[in-house]
């Protein structure tokens, strides 16, 4: 029967109710994940895994424009939307909660206007997943059963549990403009070029192994054989809640590190379970655009041949970057779908295929986005494509660059010098024209308005927000910085330019450190430097977790999205003293504004606390053809001058080189002992490890002298350097040179080695040779007061006959016992009673 305009309008009604349906607490619409049908470049395997894939901004088009002839169609076509998403997604899911709290949702509310819509049928669809793939269910579950007669007609068949692909994207994904597949792994600065590309659906086992990027038909031929298994998280089989928020700052003692795990295959699978039910990045804004017109084509043009003949110092084109990228690269996480290149932009700037200059800066932005994701991030090519956003930003600025050709020995960024190079102002090196007087202290107030946020490009910018920064030294290694003021110039050279004054980070290979210290993924290192940057400098938004949070969660939008870089910060950095100071109150390194709110960077929770893995020194890391030490930075091996622990109260206190480990170091297991192993160049006491790391510690050290500052080494040669003792097992089997083949490398399961106590620099397993030294002892047996009272008579006795005559003249002269008698102690009293004798008082001359 056709739809009449009373069942139109119930069925709008419904569709109404279900689009304001709210999560709990905060408010997040339910329907908005379930709005558009998933990008069918990005997840081809959904429309080979879904028959009918439905969403609900394609039904509303479809009812406005009368192409249903049957109310139950509609119906139907509703329910495939939540059935679509429980068949796809893991079950216990964020997504799979939602999908089912919509579905009860229309069930009810159709129910409830049984006077103008049909009762529904009781059976699942025909067109649903459910009933498509129902054979290969129905052919595995003899295979699980131990019976083989069939169950009675009136019970129901209970079959094995389908297996829920572990890639599982977003049910709504906004096809028009925003491709949003989910992420299966923690988006973080040191990911591989092939992690990055599209995920692909796996086999579901029941054990739980590092995502193995296969074939979809694959996917769905193991999903027959290994239909009586489910892919979960070993700890609880739900995804976790994340309606529960957890805001603010971290305060500092409660919100702990605690005992760190080992990151391991259930680790990962924690942190899959959470990302898969994220919320996507909408993209940029509408605010901050490049809206200069002189020139209209012609200036497009003009700026896209600048970008794609700029050139480095030796002549080489380095636009190769974004040329290299295909033009239509399916890659995850980006602001926008459908092709685009260098080459395609170009073509619509010749053919006057832009409107507006907007619309070609959408463009372009949207290219280095695109070409920031395909590149491994330090890489050169990455480098290039940073170096050339800069130059495009630049050119578009209201003061651009003279030129064309473009040229600029700071890599157009706005500074002389980066992290690692650039002194402060008053500092010692004054004298260095290019480093000096880059960086200060505090922040500064002079010359300046201050305001609540800044429009660049789209993004909106305020106070506390990560950001990437060009970098002049070195563009393959942006600067990690948070904001702390935006404000505008008042300087008559600058009027009315916008800048941000942000506190820098620094990155390992811009630290100096012993070759045994580890590192976590993603980490940096709170400095004092403080900075004006101009807002041309500004790459992208990311962000940066401290230690209590990162382990806890991933941070709630706007504050992160899948697909940003994500950073860990545990310690500060001084880059005069090259300590290390861990981080116990991190309130105080975040601006004051945002120090007690609860609002600023609130996370969604792990199932369990999760630990980021763990690298050597990038000075050490292993490169192209097995080559060591191709990181470039301004730090280097070399040992600090002292190390420093915060302390309880916000302080901090030294230690001594050899005084251990400090007090407030995160040792996990119950007791700490002798650390036996390599030398630890930090702190002068051994540390222990793999045989891997100490045979990759003494390799080093031969073949690579450590590379300090001259002021160091002369301050090295003038101290005459205390030798150590080297009481490695590797030096006391006679070094790697004897050991040669022989040694063999094998990594404890981390099952075993999440028993024993780690190192607090390297977070290598310690062995001992000896039971730990610092545990309480038995106490030695004693003696019983009845021997004791006995063993004291005997000894008055023997002083007692120590004056009668020996008569036993047959006895060895040389066995016999001579007492020696002991005078009793005068008192006080009697010695002053005979001093007084000798002076009789009546002999006394008066005067």
């Amino acid at each position: 029967m056709p739809v009449t305009e009373a069942q139109k309008t119930a069925i709008e009604e419904i569709i109404g109710i279900i689009k304001n349906v709210n999560q709990p607490k905060k408010k997040r619409k339910l329907v908005d994940m379930f709005m558009d049908l998933v990008n069918r470049e990005v997840w081809a395997d959904y429309y080979q895994v879904i028959p009918e894939p439905r969403s609900i901004n394609g039904i509303t088009q479809k009812l406005h424009a009368n192409k249903y002839k049957d109310p139950l169609v509609v119906y139907e076509d509703l329910q495939l939307v939540f059935l679509n998403a429980l068949y796809y997604n893991e079950e216990g899911s964020q997504i799979a909660k939602d999908a089912a709290t919509l579905k009860g949702v229309l069930e009810t509310e159709w129910a409830q206007r049984s006077s103008v819509l049909p009762v529904p049928p009781g059976s699942l669809p025909s067109k649903s997943a459910q009933k498509t793939h129902e054979p290969a269910k129905t052919q595995a579950a003899p295979v699980a059963s131990t019976s083989t007669a069939p169950p009675p007609p009136s019970t129901p068949v209970i079959r094995a549990p389908e297996p829920k692909l572990p890639y599982a994207p977003m049910t709504a994904v906004r096809t028009t403009s925003i491709p949003t597949p989910t992420s299966t792994m923690p988006v973080t600065p040191s990911r591989s070029r092939a992690a990055r590309s599209p995920p692909k659906p796996e086999a579901a086992t029941a054990t739980i192994a590092p995502p193995t990027p296969i074939t979809s038909t694959t996917a769905i031929n193991t999903d027959t054989a290994n239909a009586n298994h489910v892919m979960k998280s070993p700890q609880r089989a739900s995804s976790p809640d994340i309606d529960v928020d957890i805001g603010g700052t971290p305060e500092p003692e409660s919100m702990g590190a605690g005992d760190e795990i080992a990151r391991d295959e259930e680790s990962d699978a924690v942190v899959q379970q959470l990302e898969r039910g994220l919320p996507r990045w909408g993209g940029p804004g509408e605010d901050g655009w490049w809206t200069g017109s002189e020139g209209g084509s012609e200036r497009w043009v003009e700026i896209v041949m600048a970008v794609k003949g700029h050139k480095d110092v030796i002549g080489n084109r380095i636009a190769q970057a974004l040329e290299a990228v295909p033009e239509d690269a399916a890659i995850p996480y980006l602001s926008f779908s459908g092709s685009l290149s260098l080459k395609l932009i170009e073509s619509r700037a010749r053919s006057n295929g832009y409107t507006s200059s907007k619309e070609f800066d959408k463009d372009m932005e949207r290219l280095f986005e695109k070409c920031r994701r395909w590149h491994e991030q330090g890489s050169e090519q990455y480098g290039r494509v940073l170096l050339l956003q800069r130059l495009y930003q630049a050119i578009t600025s209201p003061h651009p660059p003279p030129g064309p050709p473009y040229a600029s020995t700071t890599n157009f960024a706005g500074l002389r010098a980066g992290p690692g190079v650039a002194r402060p102002l008053h500092s010692a090196s004054d004298s260095d024209n290019k480093a000096s007087g880059v960086t200060t202290f505090r922040v500064s107030t002079k010359d300046r308005t201050f305001v609540d946020e800044l429009q660049y490009k789209g993004w909106n910018v305020r106070l506390a927000d990560w950001l990437h920064l060009a970098n002049p030294d070195d563009p393959a290694r942006p600067i990690v910085a948070q904001v702390f003021k935006c404000w505008m110039s008042d300087e008559p050279a600058k009027k009315g330019q916008p800048h941000v004054t942000v506190a820098w980070y620094f990155r390992p290979e811009q630290t100096i450190h012993p070759a045994v210290r580890q590192f976590w993924e993603g980490e940096v290192f709170k400095t004092s430097h403080f900075a004006d940057h101009p807002i041309e400098d500004l790459i992208e938004k990311i962000a940066c977790q401290f230690t209590a949070r990162h382990i806890r969660g991933r941070p709630r939008p706007p504050y992160w999205y899948l697909g940003w870089p994500l950073y860990v910060c545990d310690s500060r950095y001084n880059d005069r003293d090259r300590i290390f100071v861990k981080i116990k109150n991190w309130n105080s390194c975040v601006p004051e504004e945002v120090r007690k709110s609860t609002e600023f960077m609130p996370i969604y929770p792990f199932e369990r606390m999760v630990h980021p893995r763990r690298f050597g020194s990038p000075f050490l890391m292993q490169g192209q053809g097995g080559k060591g030490g191709n990181v470039k930075g301004p730090g280097g091996i070399g040992e600090p001058v002292s190390e420093k622990v915060e302390g309880e109260r916000g302080g901090e206190r030294k230690r001594s080189k050899r005084a251990g480990p400090p007090s407030g170091t995160d040792i996990s297991g119950p007791s700490k002992g002798l650390y036996v192993g390599v030398p630890g160049a930090t702190t002068g006491y051994s540390t222990a490890g793999t045989s891997a790391a100490a045979a990759q510690y003494l390799q080093h050290t031969q073949q690579q002298q450590p590379a300090v500052t001259p002021q160091v080494a002369r301050a090295q040669s003038s101290q005459p350097r205390q030798p150590q003792e080297d009481r490695s097992i590797v030096t006391a089997a006679g070094g790697m040179a004897i050991l040669g083949s022989y040694a063999t490398v094998d990594r404890l399961p981390a099952e075993t080695a999440k028993h024993f106590d780690r190192d607090p620099e390297t977070n290598e397993v310690l062995w001992f040779a000896a039971p730990p030294i610092n545990i309480a002892h038995t106490p030695a047996p004693r003696y019983s007061l009845k021997y004791l009272h006995w063993l004291a008579t005997k000894r008055k006795r023997e002083s007692e006959d120590s004056n009668a005559m020996d008569v036993d003249e047959a006895r060895d002269p040389s066995h016999m016992t001579k007492k020696r008698q002991i005078e009793p102690m005068r008192t006080m009293t009697e010695t002053i009673g005979e001093l007084l004798a000798d002076f009789p008082m009546d002999e006394v001359r008066q005067p």
